[in-house]
């Protein structure tokens, strides 16, 4: 994305042509456009928020998109792709629908209106979507840029986006350096989580969530469809599950781990449960082969869980900030 110049179109750009993604053909070059971006932009190649990802990955993220013709535009200049937008939409907690677009622009054709074009082809296409799915009375337009792509920051700013959350990750370097400690009281009980406490530990971090804002909804089938057990590890209080730490092997990259969740109902926290469970977690992250591990939280956690995480080790790498605005704007 890229910053000035007014809000231009795609007709309105000699040299550039717009048009629809065509498949496993254009992977290679959204991969080198989101690799021409890493210096100028800054990008975690590690991250586990937005890295930086392989022509195989974003065809698997494609794959996922709602009709990916039609939800995704790819920008050429000279006959190569220099860029490209993607669509996709949920509903959250609240019943909001966010309707959100990133767009990716290498930094050699920034400054000419090509990314103001992007952000243009987005918001038309969204507003045709939430006519067609009547999703009008509660849809927002949504947009992500990390806090240091000042690029794509200056065009949501300019063009009328408010900052509304961001996520901080962060990183353990050393999963060898775990400190001692994760005492909990006598009654309960910290152990492995089987299939028959799937549901339990859905609910668990459900519940969790109950009163955040910007939350999507997430239900039990596509938590089971998405479960890896190895390292997950949840706390009783008698026959009641307080709380679980949901930790991964990281697909990409097995010697780092993710903690993915780390939830402790309302009624059990300051018992010690979450530093318990998190340490936990991390060493049976470090027993199947990770060296470092990743997990990312909210700034507005009402909990500041980031002061926990910081105690074990852990230390602040990204920002990623999430920008809406009204539909109608």
């Amino acid at each position: 994305m890229t910053s000035g110049g007014g809000r231009a179109t795609p007709g309105r750009l000699p040299g550039y042509v717009f048009r629809p993604y065509r498949g496993h053909t254009d992977h290679g070059a959204m991969a080198a456009v989101r690799l021409g971006c890493a210096e100028r932009d800054r990008v975690d190649p590690g991250s586990v928020v937005e890295g930086l990802p392989t022509a195989t990955e974003i065809a698997e993220s494609c794959a996922a998109l709602d009709d990916p013709s039609e939800n995704q535009v790819l920008v050429e200049h000279n006959g190569g792709v220099v860029g490209y937008s993607t669509i996709r939409w949920w509903q959250e907690r609240d019943g909001t629908w966010l309707y959100l677009h990133r767009g990716h622009l290498l930094p050699g054709h920034r400054g000419r209106g090509v990314g103001s074009a992007m952000l243009t082809w987005a918001e038309n296409r969204i507003r045709r979507l939430v006519q067609q799915q009547g999703t009008a009375r509660t849809a927002v337009l949504g947009a992500n840029a990390m806090a240091c792509e000042e690029d794509a920051t200056a065009l949501l700013l300019e063009s009328g986006y408010r900052r509304v959350f961001s996520l901080v990750e962060l990183q353990l370097p050393d999963l060898r350096r775990l400190p001692e400690g994760g005492q909990v009281p006598e009654r309960v009980r910290i152990g492995a989580v089987g299939p028959s406490g799937y549901r339990a530990a859905w609910q668990t971090v459900v519940d969790s969530y109950a009163d955040a804002a910007f939350t999507p909804e997430w239900t039990f089938e596509r938590f089971v469809a998405t479960a890896d057990p190895t390292c997950w590890r949840a706390a009783w209080d008698g026959e009641h599950m307080a709380g679980v730490a949901l930790c991964s092997i990281r697909r990409q990259d097995r010697t780092v781990g993710e903690v993915e969740e780390l939830s402790v109902r309302s009624e059990s926290r300051r018992l010690g449960l979450g530093r318990a469970l998190l340490l936990d977690g991390l060493r049976c992250l470090r027993e199947h082969s990770a060296v470092t591990a990743r997990l990312y939280t909210g700034t507005a956690n009402p909990h500041r869980s980031y002061d926990l995480y910081e105690s074990v080790g852990f230390r602040r790498k990204s920002e990623y900030v999430r920008y809406r605005k009204p539909i109608d704007a």
